[in-house]
């Protein structure tokens, strides 16, 4: 895998994961005003840009176990760190709808 390949995947994780962030914080917008309904379809919405990126992260995986050689490099990591904590937002962004539509 050549050095371009790899920052490509990255910056792919990158995107989406940050696209899922963003609708993560648009349904957290929309618990506070009550909108539950709206609030799930953004999370699921959160949810499919994720796939996206898991997706690219899975691709790279599969060549590695194929024994393509991939040296990491530092956008990897980033894109990496980037994929988990918006997966974990989304997770916690559930947990809190869950919440939100009890009290209410």
């Amino acid at each position: 895998m050549t050095a371009e390949e790899l920052q490509v995947a990255a910056f792919e994780i990158i995107l989406y994961s940050g696209n899922s962030r963003t609708l993560v914080h648009e349904a957290f917008a929309a618990m506070r005003k009550g909108d539950y309904e709206e609030a799930a379809k953004l999370l699921e919405n959160a949810n499919e840009e994720l796939l996206l990126a898991h997706k690219s992260q899975t691709k790279l995986l599969q060549e590695y176990a194929g024994g393509t050689e991939i040296k990491i490099e530092i956008i990897m990591v980033h894109a990496q760190d980037h994929l988990m904590t918006t997966m974990t937002l989304r997770e916690v962004a559930l947990e809190m709808l869950a919440l939100y539509q009890k009290v209410a």
